[in-house]
């Protein structure tokens, strides 16, 4: 698909670069994102799925400079290609798969053929993209799964998703922030907050562009985290994959 641009009112631009979910193409919106840098007058910067949206102040950057510095960024990412960036990031995130915490894994087993253990290994045997943050503050849309472990939604939603649950559906994966309705399937809770006012230069944990990798914790060690992240003393780069 030929790049496109379309207005968002009168301060914002959106960069289309395709109209699917897919691994390759979030990258080039990552990479076009990463190409564009923060230019003077530009406010804020919101990749998702297949677009990049970017909102401006007029009286500082008007409409055709910023049309043109994104049009350059999108055929940079033709030519130069899509690898990670700077503003990237590598997260292993401590889960506690199962029971209560998990109400849906034993489900996910059955319907994929597999059991417990083997959804926990291939889960977090795959290394997900953020492709965008969105539904709620914080809330990452990961992928993708491996073929093994894609389902559809589950048919009766649930009215209240504890916070914290890793969930997936489809050919996707998430972390629900907050308690919310939700119709994934439940496979474990983490600790870790995804969305934080006490990090006011970033709030949500996981940015567009970064990889996420689940990691197997049990429920002593879940406690412990849980406790620490309450009281402020677990440093977010604790979780930065080396």
């Amino acid at each position: 698909m030929k790049p496109r641009l379309r207005d968002l009112g009168d301060t914002a631009l959106t960069l289309e670069l395709g109209d699917r979910v897919d691994v390759a193409l979030n990258a080039r919106v990552i990479a076009a994102r990463d190409a564009l840098g923060m230019l003077p007058g530009i406010t804020d910067v919101v990749p998702t799925y297949c677009s990049l949206t970017v909102h401006y102040d007029p009286a500082i950057l008007s409409r055709d400079e910023l049309a043109e510095n994104l049009c350059r960024a999108a055929e940079l990412t033709l030519f130069q290609g899509t690898s990670v960036g700077t503003l990237a990031a590598r997260w292993q995130i401590p889960v506690l798969f199962g029971g209560e915490h998990g109400p849906d894994l034993a489900t996910v087993a059955r319907a994929t053929g597999r059991s417990e253990s083997s959804v926990v290994e291939t889960l977090c045997g795959a290394e997900l993209a953020v492709f965008m943050i969105g539904f709620m503050p914080g809330f990452p849309y990961l992928g993708e799964l491996p073929e093994g472990l894609r389902l559809p939604r589950r048919t009766t939603p649930r009215s209240d998703v504890p916070p914290h649950s890793v969930a997936i559906a489809g050919a996707q994966a998430a972390i629900y922030p907050w308690p919310s309705p939700g119709g994934w399937h439940l496979l474990g809770q983490t600790p870790l907050r995804m969305f934080d006012l006490d990090q006011p230069e970033r709030p949500a944990l996981l940015a567009a562009g970064d990889t996420v990798r689940f990691a197997p914790i049990g429920k002593h060690e879940f406690a412990d985290l849980a406790a620490a992240v309450d009281a402020g003393e677990l440093p977010r780069a604790k979780f930065l994959a080396t």
